[in-house]
């Protein structure tokens, strides 16, 4: 099987975050993840690229990733505070994202580490 060799990933395992990680990815399963401490290691060999869910739930239920935002815009909207969280495992791009919807939305910002 062909090895797909992914440079300066960042690993967003722990509040390090760091991003000279070398992922080497056999299909959907990262089989090496080069320069990543063992955390990271452990977090990158243990997560996969399949679809375990589905794009979007509503209540629960299968939902299209429009409908989704469409309700989740909904619920901001009409929230007199909105607070986004757990932003701890996703990109820098996201939280980025998300702190610029929090702005937008009149929300604050919070993650597991204030617990």
């Amino acid at each position: 099987m062909a090895v797909t060799v992914v440079q300066n990933a960042t690993c967003t395992f722990c509040g390090c975050v760091c991003d000279d990680i070398e992922l080497h990815a056999e299909g959907d399963r990262i089989v090496k993840a080069k320069n990543a401490c063992s955390l990271g290691e452990a977090w990158f060999l243990h997560h996969t690229a399949e679809r375990l869910y589905p794009d979007a739930l509503i209540d629960g239920k299968p939902a299209s990733l429009d409908a989704a935002v469409e309700r989740a815009a909904e619920i901001l909207d009409r929230a007199d505070l909105p607070l986004i969280y757990g932003l701890s495992n996703i990109t820098s791009e996201a939280q980025r994202e998300a702190v610029f919807l929090a702005e937008l939305a009149g929300g604050i910002v919070d993650s597991h580490t204030s617990l």
